[in-house]
């Protein structure tokens, strides 16, 4: 019984042969899924602030995954210390974009992918993902919402109004100060149309008239 104990602990111990050309293309086609979710992240950031430093993220941990996972797949007892390692590991940075959350379960994914070696379903569900996030996003440039912001003194505010019954607005938010109103409104423009500034800027009792790309926050 104990003789048949140690086989079988010796059989699920020993590592699975594994080619130094295998791995080198597992790492190449994570690396090269990270840097094409880099590159579409890249392009078509639309947040306030892009952070170069989350696209470099994204394809490091694209190719760290790949690598973990091809360590678990070589040995059974080693894959359950690095489970347990791995578990007790906490990440406090908060992520403000909710995309960029996406596109770190996209590089996860490729890189869990490529690690089983499984490297059409990697290069296939990634272009697949990001072929429907661009799409998604040519389709949100055709109609874009903005935040309009009028200031005019309180008394005209009367003389606002039919101003803006031609368009199809959301108010966000209205000031009354030192007799003057701040005028705050979510608007959509089709294809960066600015003209329906105009009636609002030829007002002469309209002391500015603002306009200012809104991706929902709002603060």
């Amino acid at each position: 019984m104990i003789e048949e104990l140690r086989g079988l602990i010796g059989i699920i111990s020993q590592y699975e042969h594994l080619s130094f050309r295998a791995l080198a293309t597992t790492m190449v086609v994570a690396v090269s899924c990270g840097m094409l979710i880099y590159l579409v992240y890249k392009f078509f950031y639309r947040g306030m602030l892009y952070s170069e430093n989350f696209g470099i993220l994204v394809v490091l941990v694209t190719g760290a995954t790949s690598f973990i996972i091809v360590t678990i797949g070589a040995n059974l007892v080693l894959s359950l210390g690095m489970v347990g390692a791995l578990s007790i590991v906490r990440f406090r940075t908060a992520i403000k974009e909710p995309l960029d959350v996406g596109f770190l379960f996209i590089g996860i994914a490729a890189g869990l992918a490529s690690g089983a070696r499984l490297y059409l379903v990697a290069i296939v569900g990634t272009v697949a993902l990001l072929l429907v996030y661009t799409a998604l996003t040519y389709i949100r440039r055709e109609k874009k919402s903005f935040l309009l912001v009028l200031r005019y003194p309180s008394d005209k505010d009367s003389s606002v109004s039919p101003m803006l019954k031609d368009l199809r607005y959301k108010l966000k938010n209205k000031t009354f100060s030192n007799g003057e109103v701040e005028l705050t409104l979510e608007v959509y423009v089709k294809r960066n149309n600015t003209e329906l500034l105009t009636p609002f800027t030829s007002a002469e009792f309209i002391s500015s008239a603002v306009l200012v790309e809104y991706n929902g926050d709002y603060t």
